[in-house]
C-alpha cells in the first residue's frame, strides 16, 4: 500500500469520528521524514484518543506499520508516524498554538480529491 492509499484511509477515518478541519500537506518536496502529514484536531481530549484509535484501527486492517506514536496518554497532541505519512491530531487551543500549517507552509496543501 502506497502513502497516498494510506493517506485515503486515515483520512476517513479521521472523518467517520467527526475530526475537525482535516488537512493534508505534501512534504515530500520539502521533508526527507515522509510524504504527507496529515492534521485534524477534536473538541476535547476524549476525541481527539477516539481519533487516533480509529485511525490506528483501519490503518492497522490495512497492514500498515506504525514506526512510533507519541502523546496519547496526555492527549492534547498525538502523534502517528506510518513512515510515509504523519498524522498529528490535536485539541483545538494545542492546534492553534502550534500552528503546524503555517510552520510547514513550503509544503503543498492538497484536497482529498487530489490523491
Amino acid at each position: 500500500m502506497n502513502s497516498k492509499d494510506l493517506v485515503k484511509l486515515a483520512y476517513q477515518a479521521l472523518e467517520d469520528k467527526k475530526g475537525h478541519d482535516i488537512r493534508i500537506i505534501d512534504i515530500a518536496s520539502v521533508s526527507s521524514m515522509g510524504d504527507y502529514f496529515i492534521i485534524a484536531d477534536g473538541s476535547n481530549r476524549n476525541q481527539v484518543q477516539a481519533l487516533c484509535d480509529n485511525v490506528e484501527e483501519v490503518l492497522h486492517k490495512a497492514g500498515a506499520k506504525l514506526k512510533n506514536r507519541e502523546g496519547y496518554a496526555n492527549g492534547g497532541w498525538i502523534l502517528l508516524d506510518y513512515y510515509g505519512i504523519i498524522i498529528h491530531i490535536f485539541v483545538e487551543e494545542e492546534r492553534s498554538f502550534y500552528d503546524l500549517e503555517h510552520v510547514w507552509r513550503d509544503g503543498t496543501p492538497i484536497s482529498i480529491n487530489d490523491l
